[in-house]
């Protein structure tokens, strides 16, 4: 390449933004422009016979050292797109244009630092599919799944845990956590609680890595462990103030992360933080609407569901199921007596023993005042509702204490059984209201 022009011909390569290098059929650098020290870190003396390849990303080696035979075999490359590592360990991305000097067997390229627009591409690309992930996932757990194979497409997350706070009961849990080492991050002495809780109560980043000069209080260790991982912890912030965190970890001797992928990930999390506010705000209106309030009992709309369901299955496998209306006789006396507080606490007492007469897989749900109904899916028998029947009058009827006050309770219970009293919902819906009725008006002549 030395003609009697090389030396103006080099200063003003020197003046190009973009990087200009030679290498030779060895794969080493024999020229670069000064506009290499900025892309890569280095000077041209650190780059000047060493190895091109030892500076591309590891995962981009193979693909980088088949274009260079394809270039060296006479095809020009355009456009071709790789990963080196700076001096300073950050990734940068480059756009290569280079083609192969028969006369003087050397590669000549032209290199453009695009890491601002891939940055920028992956920002984008990421902002979309968590926005795609938050309206196509059923719940939660679904969009952390979804989230960590997202962030996982440009960042080594095999091990990834997303924690959220509630302030509350300010407690810290992990609805979503994979990581073999420490399968149960909410433990005392845990790196993952640890770093959790302290990117949430600094609100701010915190990116972990074994060759740091100085670590935050705490994760000294790191320094003294072999092959230690990188850790990065990124607040879930919102509008709201910290909602959570969320981790990732390399493995051990694994690959580096850098700033650039902190400031990715920050971005990433403010869109991960709007989709976990609108999914968990989308599962409270859902619980709202299927539950009662007070009791958190499944109220009328979600009973007549799984009645639906329950009465299907009956159908389906000739089986049987009960359905009991439970009414609390004289409950307004409670109220008119001893105020509407007490009553409240009153029938959150009952549904709580009613949920403790009955099966994990039965219903008891609140239809409104003081009438619930117990739905039993699926009993063998007949005779199998009237030992649940009993077991109820005599769990009510046990004294409460409630406020300082001892209240007796006696309900009147109607039943209904498929197929006995009816196949459809609505007949079996009124044959227990008819039947619950009668008992009221039995137990009234007894009090009398």
């Amino acid at each position: 390449m030395e003609n009697r022009n090389s030396a103006p011909l080099a200063s003003y390569i020197d003046l190009l933004l973009d990087a200009v290098c030679a290498v030779d059929k060895q794969g080493r650098f024999v020229f670069v422009s000064a506009a290499c020290e900025r892309v890569f870190g280095y000077s041209a003396d650190e780059m000047i016979g060493r190895p091109m390849i030892d500076m591309v990303h590891p995962g981009d080696r193979q693909r980088t050292l088949d274009a260079a035979r394809e270039i060296m075999g006479g095809e020009p490359k355009l456009n071709f797109e790789n990963r080196y590592l700076r001096k300073d360990g950050r990734v940068v991305h480059i756009l290569w244009s280079a083609r192969w000097s028969e006369v003087d067997q050397l590669r000549i390229a032209v290199a453009r630092d695009i890491t601002e627009r891939k940055q920028a591409e992956s920002r984008q690309a990421a902002l979309y599919a968590i926005s795609e992930a938050a309206h196509a996932a059923e719940d939660l757990l679904a969009l952390f799944k979804r989230i960590h194979m997202i962030i996982g497409e440009w960042l080594p997350a095999l091990n990834f845990s997303v924690a959220l706070y509630d302030e509350h009961c300010a407690q810290l849990n992990f609805p979503y956590h994979v990581d073999d080492h420490e399968p149960q991050p909410e433990q005392p002495g845990t790196m993952t609680g640890h770093l959790c809780a302290e990117v949430i109560r600094t609100a701010q980043p915190i990116l972990l890595t074994p060759d740091q000069c100085t670590l935050p209080a705490g994760f000294e260790m790191l320094q003294t462990e072999h092959n230690a991982p990188c850790w990065l912890g990124v607040p879930l912030n919102s509008q709201n103030g910290t909602i959570g965190a969320l981790i990732v970890k390399s493995i051990p001797g694994g690959e580096r992360y850098t700033e650039q992928d902190k400031e990715l990930l920050q971005y990433v999390c403010a869109q991960v933080a709007t989709a976990i506010e609108r999914k968990q705000l989308h599962a409270r209106l859902q619980h709202m609407a299927q539950y009662d309030q007070l009791t958190q009992l499944p109220n009328r709309e979600l009973l007549r569901d799984r009645l639906k369901a329950s009465l299907q299955v009956a159908r389906e496998d000739g089986g049987y199921m009960a359905l009991l209306y439970v009414d609390l006789d004289r409950f307004k006396q409670v109220n008119d007596t001893h105020g509407h507080a007490v009553g409240d606490m009153l029938l959150q007492a009952v549904a709580n023993r009613l949920k403790g007469c009955v099966r994990e897989t039965d219903t008891v749900a609140r239809i409104g005042g003081d009438e619930f109904v117990v739905l039993l899916h699926s009993i063998h028998a007949a005779d199998d509702t009237d030992i649940v029947v009993e077991k109820v009058r005599q769990v009510l009827a046990q004294p409460l204490r409630l406020d300082g006050l001892n209240l007796n309770i006696q309900p009147s219970i109607g039943v209904a059984r498929f197929p006995d009293h009816g196949i459809e919902e609505k007949q079996l819906f009124r044959h227990a209201d008819e039947a619950m009725y009668c008992a009221k008006r039995e137990n009234h002549l007894r009090l009398v």
